[in-house]
C-alpha cells in the first residue's frame, strides 16, 4: 500500500487488488474522518478529498494506523441487496458460452448465483463495476467495441459485471438487459448502484417463458 499526494487537498491510496480497494473504502468510510469531503474508489486506488490541506498530515497518520480486513466477502455483509431482473437475451451469449465452456443455462445460473458488490463507479454516470461473481464468468472484452450499446445492457469484462446506464459505445460481452434505470437525475442519490452496494441478478426470463438452450 502506498499513500501519495494528489494535489494540495487530496491523498491517493494505491493498492494491488480490488479486494483491497473495497476493504480500504469501507475502513475509511467507517473511520468518519473529519475534514474529508469524499472517498472515491477506483480499480486499484482510493482517493480521499479533504476540504483543506491542513487535514492531510492527520489523514496520512490515520491511514497508516488502519489495517482493513481484505478477507470479507459480499456474503458476509448485512447491507441491503438490490435485486436486478435481467432478460438473458444478450448478443454475446454464444461467445460467453464458447469462452467459458458453459451452457446458456449454466451461464445464467452462474451470473445469478452470486451476490455481487459494487467496487467502484466510472466510465459514465451510474455505471457500476461489480465484483464477487463466479470465476468461470471471467471473459475478456470484445476484440472490437460496439459503437452503440443500449441502456440497460448487462455485460461481463474480466472479473467485472456491469450495466450500461445509457446508450453509449462499449466493448463488454453482453449477456442481456434490464429495465431498471441505473441513473436518474431526479433521484437522490441519482445512481442506483453505489460503491459498497450489494447486487443480486435475477433471471426475469423464466417468468416470461425464456426457453432453455445449450
Amino acid at each position: 500500500m502506498k499513500v501519495l499526494a494528489y494535489g494540495d487537498r487530496s491523498l491517493m491510496v494505491e493498492v494491488d487488488t480490488i479486494e483491497e480497494v473495497i476493504a480500504w473504502t469501507s475502513a475509511l468510510g467507517d473511520a468518519d474522518l473529519p475534514g474529508v469531503l469524499d472517498i472515491i474508489p477506483g480499480a486499484r486506488t482510493v482517493l480521499l478529498v479533504a476540504d483543506g490541506p491542513e487535514h492531510l498530515p492527520r489523514l496520512r497518520k490515520t491511514i497508516g494506523a488502519l489495517s482493513p480486513d481484505t478477507s470479507a466477502t459480499a456474503s458476509d455483509a448485512d447491507d441491503e441487496v438490490v435485486e436486478v431482473p435481467v432478460i438473458y437475451d444478450g448478443a454475446d451469449l454464444d461467445d460467453v458460452r464458447r469462452l467459458t465452456g458453459l451452457s446458456t443455462d449454466e451461464v445464467v445460473a452462474a451470473h445469478t448465483g452470486a451476490t455481487w458488490k459494487v467496487a467502484f463507479g466510472g466510465f459514465a454516470p451510474g455505471f457500476a463495476y461489480l465484483v464477487g461473481g463466479d470465476d468461470r464468468l471471467e471473459v475478456p472484452r470484445r476484440d472490437e467495441s460496439r459503437t452503440r450499446v443500449p441502456a440497460g445492457a448487462v455485460g461481463l469484462a474480466g472479473e467485472f459485471s456491469g450495466i450500461y446506464p445509457r446508450t453509449s459505445p462499449g466493448g463488454w460481452q453482453l449477456l442481456g438487459h434490464t429495465d431498471l434505470p441505473m441513473w436518474d437525475a431526479a433521484r437522490d442519490p441519482p445512481a442506483l448502484l453505489r460503491p459498497g452496494c450489494l447486487v443480486q441478478f435475477r433471471d426475469a426470463g423464466r417468468s416470461s417463458g425464456r426457453s432453455a438452450n445449450g
